[in-house]
């Protein structure tokens, strides 16, 4: 049986590549603002969130000259140190547009004169509509709630337009990868689907996963637990930073407990490789990605690589318990 969510994954690569042809221009012209303000803030909710982490930590890993703020829309519209006139803009991510916390956020930022900008999949959304600079993805309409084609569009204008702005030294390298992710995307959704629907049949009687991830794979890791284990498979799930393991999870993971566990061998990762010891040792259920097995790319991009494989384990992992892992049960239906 095939759920919305198939198809929705399916067509990543093209929503990535029109989003590209569509954007690249205006992703230009924020590069340029961001290179002239002090601050960037990234604001967001949920998988649209997530990417926020992602990126910060990719730029904090590789860049000295940005300096990068991320809140939950709420977090922001609260935050007392907003200034008028300030010299910040801000970045605002929802698949909807509509998101009440994200939204009202730009419209405080607005109100501080901050310049304001949108990332979103509806062109008459309030968010697209109220951003002085707009970047609409051009993804159609999603109605998975893991958010596939949405968030990979949302990670990579964001990975665009910072990276482009950024003093990484390897950045040209980084962003000619980034140009071509549509294609690799196609392969691994071909190349990733078998193994992960066994993987998930293994899992299926597993009620809790603990994921952990290093640098830009934390953001990932955030997504996986937050949006994709419990809202698409109804599975519960924590997230944590890799290097935090020793810390309250030490005191859990014991045999039999699975261990989502994402490596891209960041410098980082010396200590990511101590929890994985730590888990075998113990006879927990590591269940470990490793970039070197997906692709060779520049290892800040892991989050784009390591997203499929996980779609897979997710996808089937709802299958393989009678979950369709695009629908809900409370999301979208209470309001707060």
């Amino acid at each position: 049986m095939k759920y919305k969510m198939y198809d929705e994954m399916m067509e990543q690569p093209e929503s990535l590549e029109r989003t590209f042809e569509s954007e690249w221009s205006t992703m230009d012209e924020i590069s340029d603002m961001v290179l002239d303000v002090d601050k960037v803030y990234l604001i967001g909710c949920g998988s649209s969130i997530s990417t926020c982490y992602s990126v910060r930590d990719a730029i904090r890993m590789s860049s000295t000259n940005i300096n990068i703020e991320v809140y939950t829309g709420y977090e922001f519209y609260y935050n007392k140190k907003l200034q008028e006139g300030e010299s910040s803009i801000a970045i605002f991510t929802s698949q909807s547009g509509e998101t009440a916390d994200t939204l009202a956020s730009l419209r405080r930022a607005n109100e501080f004169g901050i310049h304001t900008v949108s990332i979103s999949n509806e062109p008459d959304s309030s968010m697209i509509k109220e951003a002085k600079t707009p970047i609409v993805t051009r993804c159609e309409t999603e109605t998975a709630i893991l958010g596939t084609k949405t968030y990979i569009t949302q990670m990579a204008c964001l990975y665009q337009i910072l990276f482009k702005a950024s003093d990484y030294e390897n950045k040209t390298e980084l962003l000619a990868e980034l140009a071509e992710m549509p294609k690799m995307l196609e392969k691994l959704l071909v190349s990733t689907e078998d193994e992960n629907k066994k993987l998930a049949e293994e899992h299926k009687d597993d009620d809790l996963f603990y994921c952990l991830g290093s640098g830009p794979n934390f953001g990932l890791a955030y997504k996986l637990a937050m949006t994709m284990l419990m809202e698409g498979a109804i599975k519960h799930a924590c997230p944590e930073y890799a290097a935090e393991f020793r810390h309250g999870l030490i005191e859990r993971a014991e045999k039999d407990v699975p261990i989502i566990i994402l490596r891209s061998d960041l410098e980082s990762d010396e200590i990511t490789q101590k929890a994985i010891d730590f888990c075998e040792n113990l006879e927990a259920k590591v269940i470990l990605f490793d970039l070197n097995d997906y692709a060779d790319v520049d290892k800040l991009l892991s989050p784009f690589i390591f997203v499929i494989p996980l779609e897979w384990f997710v996808y089937y992992l709802a299958h393989f318990n009678g979950e369709d892992p695009g629908a809900t049960r409370h999301i979208g239906k209470v309001r707060y």
